[in-house]
């Protein structure tokens, strides 16, 4: 076998950690084509089937698992070696954060931020998965979860409530049935591994259906899944408020009352972001952005867990 090129096992690690061709894609500068030629052509040359390839991404083989395992460890080490020597720019900041909250709550705020500070540029990776901030050159992350993420600081911007919520469109179709019998709607299955239905329920009362109509596996798959009005979902209010304002979803049952999550949203970042002068005017802006949606909206509280 001849020597593998030191680019395809770099282009292995990167797939192998994110499990994603497209977002590997992105970082490394190519096409998702480019990229599922180098994976194929380096398990011709190792003559290993290193990837199971699937609908949902790829995941590692026990042989892939294996190289990942002997090679991963030395790249890591490079980088660290390198990164002493990265010029680094203070008026960039790069921040990864949830489709859903770019979307509803971030993006539609950013215009006032760059225009305080027009010398700011903002780099924004659009994603769910938490953030390895030892090998990604990611300055912040808004994440949702329970604060605790050991390594990092984290501050607590606004919390979140869930309700029922559903397409016009079913509301119409589902006319005559009382929208305070929820287990007689057709119900979207909750990707949340704790089940919300179950916390609604628990709290209203009632029995939680025998099936749901159609289980999704994000957050972002269950709200498409609503707004086609394939069923009814437990939605987050904070990054469903724009698509009920816009009148594309409505809260089911008026004697509901929205039920607090445990959870909240949190502005994350590693030590190394503070001396980081663009971190710390978005990390201000921020702030004033979240106290001042929680004066609009008090039940949020920035600062505490809602009760």
């Amino acid at each position: 076998m001849s020597r593998v090129p030191l680019s395809l096992l770099q282009q292995f690690v990167q797939v192998a950690r994110l499990g994603n061709l497209s977002r590997a894609a992105a970082q490394a500068n190519l096409t998702v084509s480019a990229l599922s030629h180098q994976m194929r052509q380096l398990e011709d040359r190792l003559e290993r089937r290193l990837f199971e390839r699937g609908p949902r991404g790829v995941t590692l083989t026990v042989e892939g698992c294996g190289l990942l395992e002997a090679v991963g460890e030395h790249f890591d080490g490079i980088e660290h070696a390198l990164s002493r020597y990265r010029e680094r720019r203070h008026d960039a900041l790069t921040l990864s954060a949830s489709p859903g909250i770019i979307s509803s709550w971030l993006m539609p705020r950013l215009p006032r931020l760059l225009a305080g500070h027009p010398e700011l540029e903002l780099n924004l990776q659009s994603s769910s998965a938490l953030v390895n901030f030892e090998r990604e050159a990611v300055d912040a992350a808004v994440r949702y979860g329970k604060g605790a993420w050991q390594g990092l600081r984290s501050e607590r911007l606004f919390g979140e409530w869930i309700a029922p919520v559903a397409a016009p469109e079913l509301v119409e179709r589902m006319a005559g049935a009382d929208p305070l019998d929820l287990a007689s709607w057709p119900l979207l299955g909750d990707p949340n591994p704790n089940n919300r239905w179950n916390d609604w329920f628990a709290h209203y009362g009632g029995k939680l259906p025998r099936r749901y109509v159609a289980h999704v596996d994000t957050v972002d798959a269950l709200r498409h899944a609503a707004l086609e009005g394939l069923g009814v979902a437990m939605g987050r209010l904070v990054t469903s408020k724009s698509l009920i304002d816009a009148g594309r979803l409505v809260v089911l049952g008026d004697r509901y009352l929205p039920v607090a999550e445990p959870e909240a949203y949190y502005l994350v970042y590693p030590p190394r972001s503070e001396d980081h002068r663009g971190m710390s005017t978005f990390r201000e802006w921020l702030l004033e952005e979240a106290d001042a949606y929680c004066q609009q909206i008090p039940q949020l509280k920035r600062g505490e867990a809602a009760a």
